[in-house]
């Protein structure tokens, strides 16, 4: 799902950093009206999720997929703080260890730090606690799966990558509805472990 450079057109490039910079200019704001045990748990939280996306599961075609977080990270700290902490996993994978290039983060932000996190954190809000485990999960799964069709959607409209929506959007969508599982077990297995040991989680919210 990190996008690398070369793959997005200039528009695509351009569109997708204006929306990714807007979004940031809201967060930065809300997050600073959060409590400081959120902010406190940002940076950590960010850690964890970056050493567990070094975990790797192939894809057919040469590729893989790894854990995300981003769901987990919506539905401890919220939206607002969720990105922020996505965009600290993603802006070190990008700068210090070359994931996904430099005029495509706008699109990777996009797809793993606004459409990941905030599917991940309505859905679990959405859904009723009588759900339990189930919560997480489907709000894992989704995210997941939401977010690799945005990437299969900007990689299709891109003049500059070789196949189009036919091909992109089915692949990126398909593989990651599958592989998403994976996301949604492993969120419901973390969350179900926090909870409790931490003093906040967006239920309170």
């Amino acid at each position: 799902m990190h996008i690398p450079d070369g793959y997005l057109d200039p528009v695509s490039c351009a569109a997708t950093y204006l929306i990714t910079l807007v979004f940031a200019f809201f967060a930065v704001k809300r997050a600073k009206l959060e409590g400081e045990e959120r902010k406190h748990l940002l940076p950590v939280l960010a850690a964890a999720i970056f050493v567990a996306q070094m975990l790797n599961w192939p894809l057919p075609g040469g590729t893989s997929l790894h854990f995300l977080g981003a769901a987990l990270a919506g539905i401890l700290l919220g939206p607002w703080l969720g990105f922020l902490t996505m965009t600290l996993v993603l802006l070190v994978q990008t700068l210090v260890f070359h994931d996904g290039g430099i005029t495509t983060l706008g699109a990777n932000l996009l797809n793993m730090a606004v459409v990941a996190v905030l599917t991940g954190y309505y859905v679990y809000k959405a859904l009723p606690e009588r759900f339990g485990a189930a919560r997480p999960f489907l709000a894992g799964w989704l995210s997941v799966t939401l977010a690799g069709l945005a990437c299969g959607i900007e990689l299709g409209l891109s003049a500059q990558f070789l196949y189009g929506l036919a091909v992109t959007v089915p692949v990126m969508a398909g593989w990651h509805a599958v592989l998403g599982v994976i996301e949604g077990a492993a969120t419901a297995a973390v969350y179900s472990y926090l909870r409790g040991r931490l003093p906040l989680s967006a239920g309170s919210r």
